[in-house]
């Protein structure tokens, strides 16, 4: 059972504490996959600079497979955060390498090695995910807050699996928006909904599960938790509401400490 995650990562940097955390979404779900005793690999670009070892060397102190990160001249991705009562407010981003982010033929390859494949919306690997899927390894992306973004629009008829995150609870808005997403393509489309749980469409009903309570520290990496979560349940054949229960306990581990990991 082999995870892929591919695309982007970033320091995020807490300026009024004077730390940075490792991080990014693809990165983070590599991290918490490990975390529940899945196998997986990170394959993106850093800098140059101090951040980029750093980055490389926390990933793969988590167990990760960093073989396939990419040092490239210039500066690691940047995410300024300020943390107010829990939540994480994300101040400016300078994308650094990443900018120029492209994956290799033997990047491919690679990645059609797993048993299935994550990124999102930041990745820059959108255009590749048909290929992949093609191969028979399953996709998995998150849009994030944006499921109609360009980058999410492409990626979304070529996956299996279509995280999305929103704010605004159950609506019905947002079941017809999750239908409309289904039609395009994928088996299963899954909104987290932060404390009001989280909602899966499989084209056919609505499955639903809240969440598991725990102290809540820092918000930094929670839905990437989930993501983590759910695919293990995924790769293990689980049902759909045991999987939305594997990501929100993930997530609960997450929320109580500060940083991603």
């Amino acid at each position: 059972m082999k995870l892929a995650a591919v695309g982007d990562n970033c320091m995020d940097v807490y300026d009024e504490i004077g730390e940075a955390y490792p991080g990014g979404n693809p990165v983070n779900v590599a991290v918490y996959f490990v975390r529940l005793g899945g196998c997986a690999s990170y394959t993106g670009a850093v800098g140059t600079d101090q951040y980029g070892r750093l980055m490389a060397d926390a990933v793969s102190a988590k167990g990760v497979d960093t073989s396939h990160i990419h040092f490239s001249k210039g500066n690691t991705a940047i995410t300024h955060v300020e943390l107010i009562d829990g939540e994480r407010i994300f101040g400016d981003y300078d994308e650094g390498v990443l900018a120029d982010f492209k994956l290799s033929a033997e990047d491919l390859e690679f990645l059609c090695q797993h048993d299935l494949v994550v990124s999102g919306l930041w990745g820059k690997v959108e255009n590749d995910l048909e290929a992949i899927r093609k191969r028979g390894v399953k996709v998995a992306f998150d849009a994030a807050t944006r499921p109609d973004d360009a980058a999410s629009i492409t990626a979304i008829p070529h996956v299996n699996y279509l995280f999305f995150a929103t704010d605004d609870g159950e609506t019905e808005q947002l079941r017809e928006k999750m239908k409309e997403i289904y039609r395009k393509g994928p088996e299963l489309v899954i909104a987290t909904l932060g404390e009001k749980g989280s909602i899966v469409f499989n084209g056919n009903e609505f499955e639903r599960f809240g969440i598991v309570p725990c102290n809540v520290v820092d918000t930094m990496g929670a839905g990437d938790s989930y993501i983590a979560g759910f695919l293990k349940g995924i790769l293990e054949g689980k049902a759909i509401k045991e999987c939305m229960e594997m990501g929100a306990s993930n997530s609960s581990i997450t929320l109580e400490y500060r940083g991603a990991w």
